[in-house]
C-alpha cells in the first residue's frame, strides 16, 4: 500500500484477510481512520454543467443514493476485491438481490432451472413471480447430476442455486453444474450465503453472479438488513443488472452499508470460529440417541462430504439437526433452551435455532416440504460465538428435558 494516496489506498497486494479491513477506503479530506458514513440522500453541484456532465452516467461522480453512495460503494468495492469480482451492487436485502440478480437477465419465454431444496423465498421467487411474467420454471435435484443435465439439455437463460441450501445443506457440484449451464447458454447465479465468500468462491468453478444476504455473517451481529451482488464480469453487472436496480429502487441504505463495513473487518475471524464450534456441535449432535441425523457439510457423513472438502474450504455454521420425537419432541426441545436462542435469522454472533417447519418454509405445502425435507422433526441450528462447550452443554440439556 503506498503512504502517498492513503485517501485510496490499493490493495491489489494484500491477502485476503487485509483486504477485509483495507478494501474499497475512500478517506475524506478530513482522513479519518474509520469509514466515513455519507448519510445522505442526493448531492449538489457547482454549476449547471456540472450537474449534466455528471448524469451523463460515466461513474465519476455521484448523483443520486438510490445509483450508488459513497459510503455503500466502499462495501461493493471491498466485497468484489475479496471476492474477486468486476462489479457489485449493495441492495436492502438478501432477497433484493435475489430478484434483481435473477429478473434483471430473463424475459418472457425464457427458461430458468434450480434446485427444488432452496430458502423458501427464492423458491417463491423462481416458481411463482417467474411464471407471471411468463418464464419456465425447471427444478431439479440438486444433488444428482443426471438430473441437472437432463434439465440443461435445452436452451436455457438462468441457473439459480444455493450450496449449500437452506435449511438442507444440500451441497450442489458447482463446476460440473456451470460447464452444463454455460452449454445451454446460461448464465449461472449462486446464492454463496450459507458458505460466505470465506469458505467458498464459486466464481472459481465457473459461477457468473454471486449473491450474498449480508443480513446474516457479513454483519454477522443481528443489527441490520442487507444483500449484494457480485458479478465476475464488469460488463454484464453494468449493462444488466445495473438499469434493473437503478430503475426500480432496491437500494441499500448508506447507515446499513457502514455497518457491513464494519462487520466485513472480522468477517474471517468470526467465520473460522464458527465453523469449529459447529463442527464440535455436530459432532456431538450425531452421537446423541435422540437425534436421527445431523448434516453438515464437514461430517464424512454428510452425503456430498467429498464434493464439499473439493469446494469448500470449512463447514460454515449451519447445521439441520433430525429428532426422532418429530415435532413434539422439537418443541419441547426448543422450550427447553436457555442460551441458545429461539429465532428464524442466521448467521448470528449469538446462536439461534428454528423450526423450518412451521417458521421458515410453513408457506410451502406438504408436498413440496417432502420434497426439501422439511420434517417435522427438523431443526436448523446457527451456531454463534459462544464457547463450544456451553452450547452443547444447552443443547443436551434441552434434548434431555425434551
Amino acid at each position: 500500500m503506498s503512504r502517498t494516496d492513503h485517501r485510496n489506498p490499493n490493495v491489489s497486494g494484500l491477502r485476503p484477510r487485509s483486504k477485509l479491513v483495507h478494501g474499497g477506503i475512500r478517506r475524506s479530506q478530513f482522513d479519518e481512520t474509520c469509514e466515513a458514513l455519507y448519510q445522505t440522500s442526493g448531492f449538489v453541484y457547482g454549476s449547471a454543467e456540472e450537474a449534466e456532465n455528471a448524469f451523463a452516467n460515466d461513474g465519476s461522480r455521484h448523483v443520486y443514493s438510490r445509483f450508488r453512495n459513497p459510503t455503500s460503494a466502499m462495501f461493493e468495492d471491498r466485497l468484489a476485491e475479496y471476492e474477486g469480482a468486476e462489479w457489485a451492487y449493495a441492495t436492502s436485502s438478501g432477497m433484493a438481490a435475489v430478484h434483481g440478480a435473477l429478473m434483471s437477465g430473463l424475459r418472457t419465454g425464457d427458461r430458468v432451472v434450480a434446485p427444488r431444496s432452496l430458502f423458501i423465498s427464492c423458491y417463491w421467487i423462481v416458481k411463482e413471480l417467474c411464471s407471471r411474467f411468463g418464464i419456465e420454471s425447471v427444478f431439479v435435484d440438486g444433488t444428482d447430476l443426471a438430473e441437472w443435465e437432463e434439465a440443461l439439455s435445452k436452451p436455457t437463460k438462468a441457473v439459480f442455486l444455493e450450496t449449500p441450501s437452506n435449511p438442507g445443506l444440500e451441497v450442489v457440484d458447482l463446476e460440473a453444474v456451470c460447464k452444463l449451464a454455460h452449454a445451454a447458454g446460461a448464465v449461472v447465479v449462486a446464492d454463496n450465503a450459507f458458505a460466505t465468500p470465506v469458505l467458498q468462491r464459486p466464481f472459481e468453478f465457473g459461477a457468473d453472479v454471486v449473491i450474498y444476504s449480508a443480513t446474516k455473517h457479513i454483519d454477522g451481529q443481528g443489527r441490520c438488513l442487507g444483500g449484494v451482488i457480485l458479478a465476475k464480469d464488469r460488463k454484464y453487472g453494468s449493462d444488466v443488472i445495473h438499469p434493473f436496480l437503478r430503475h426500480t429502487g432496491p437500494t441499500i441504505s448508506p447507515f446499513n452499508s457502514w455497518l457491513l463495513l464494519k462487520g466485513m473487518e472480522t468477517l474471517e475471524l468470526r467465520v473460522h470460529a464458527q465453523s469449529a464450534a459447529a463442527l464440535q456441535v455436530a459432532e456431538f449432535l450425531e452421537s446423541h440417541p435422540k437425534v436421527a441425523q445431523v448434516l453438515y457439510p464437514l461430517l464424512p457423513s454428510h452425503p456430498q462430504y467429498d464434493l464439499v472438502r473439493k469446494q469448500m474450504t470449512g463447514g460454515g455454521n449451519m447445521l439441520s439437526v433430525f429428532l426422532k420425537g418429530g415435532k413434539t419432541e422439537a418443541f419441547n426441545a426448543l422450550n427447553g433452551l436457555r442460551m441458545v436462542m429461539i429465532s428464524n435469522n442466521l448467521g448470528d454472533s449469538k446462536s439461534l435455532i428454528t423450526h423450518p417447519a412451521t417458521t421458515t418454509h410453513s408457506k410451502l405445502t406438504d408436498e413440496e416440504k417432502v420434497a426439501a425435507r422439511i420434517e417435522p422433526g427438523l431443526l436448523r441450528l446457527s451456531v454463534g460465538l459462544e464457547d463450544p462447550q456451553d452450547i452443547i452443554e444447552d443443547l443436551d440439556r434441552a434434548l434431555a428435558e425434551a
